[in-house]
């Protein structure tokens, strides 16, 4: 890590925290059904997660960081104050809505932080729409993607485990130690990007970089303070997850997981910065409904989709409330 002046080090400060309690806030959607399924007990599950989520942005390339940091805003024009508003609104939001149990989406947080610090800072010249297009695209498409998949995956499962006795059961136990892996594999791919595509953001708009390339410390950084704040776990959101949409399975928690995973690394791969809330969240409401529409309790499905849309136009309010405050001081 080079000699940084305070005014970034302040930014790492800041987008390390984001991302702690992004794998704090995140971490129900890698173990909760597999807890909840009593496939693992929750410290193993909390920390197989975490070493996997450190892993995965060294397997699988830093996409997902360009398209958040270079190719929704104009790095050279946007100032410390933009990525430092955007980071402080995402944490608040991840904080309140951890504290009533909704996993809303961290990426939501962010992307709907930086656009409203930004535009209040500099205009909305400085959004580029064709960036801005794509980061829609794939928050928009991947919860019902991942809902229909859900659903396809469990008809598909029940097909070929028909007739087959409950013994099967210690076969979906224990191949979630497998798919758990791979679903925190491609979450910590996905979400600790989203650090490394700010704080390089920040580096390049501060002239420490001179073009948007994310350096290695800041990936080690990054996938070291997810994979901490996983280990410590959000129970509050592991028991929304795992238990209020419906009794969860090993069956169940085998096909969310294995579900999620595709879902989340094939977006991860192709540079979409999806929420892995929403896709485990839809697998999970997709995998009810392919045994019955009446499994799952929809009521707890309506107060998560409320937070899901609130989550962008809340977040970017206030980041540019923020901004405005933190113009005259960074």
């Amino acid at each position: 890590m080079p000699e940084l002046p305070f005014s970034i080090l302040l930014l790492v400060a800041l987008a390390l925290v984001f991302d702690f309690l992004n794998g704090f806030h995140d971490s129900s959607n890698i173990v909760a059904t597999m807890i909840f399924s009593r496939a693992m007990s929750g410290q193993m599950a909390l920390a197989i997660t975490a070493i996997a989520h450190f892993i995965g942005p060294f397997l699988f390339g830093t996409a997902v960081a360009t398209t958040l940091g270079h190719e929704v805003l104009a790095d050279t024009q946007i100032k410390l104050s933009v990525t430092m508003s955007a980071l402080i609104a995402s944490i608040i939001w991840n904080l309140v809505t951890w504290w009533l149990g909704l996993p809303s989406s961290s990426s939501h947080a962010l992307i709907g932080g930086l656009i409203g610090a930004a535009v209040v800072e500099s205009g909305w010249a400085v959004v580029k729409i064709a960036g801005v297009t794509k980061v829609i695209i794939a928050l928009a498409i991947s919860p019902p993607i991942g809902f229909a998949a859900g659903f396809v995956a469990m008809k598909l499962i029940l097909f070929l485990a028909r007739g087959a006795s409950p013994g099967i059961n210690k076969f979906f136990k224990q191949s979630q130690v497998v798919t758990a892996v791979a679903l925190a594999l491609s979450h910590g791919t996905n979400d600790a990007q989203k650090t490394m595509g700010v704080i390089t953001l920040g580096l390049v708009s501060a002239g420490v970089l001179t073009e948007f390339e994310v350096p290695l410390w800041v990936i080690v950084i990054s996938a070291g303070a997810i994979a901490l704040g996983t280990w410590t776990g959000g129970w509050r959101l592991i028991r929304t997850i795992g238990s209020k949409f419906f009794k969860v399975r090993p069956v169940h928690g085998f096909g969310t997981q294995i579900t999620s995973a595709s879902v989340i690394l094939v977006a991860a791969i192709l540079g979409g910065p999806v929420s892995t809330t929403q896709v485990v969240s839809s697998a999970i409401m997709g995998i009810g409904s392919a045994e019955r529409l009446s499994k799952v309790r929809w009521g707890t499905a309506e107060h998560i989709i409320v937070a899901w849309l609130t989550t962008i136009p809340v977040s970017a309010i206030l980041a540019a409330l923020l901004a405005a405050l933190l113009r005259n001081w960074i």
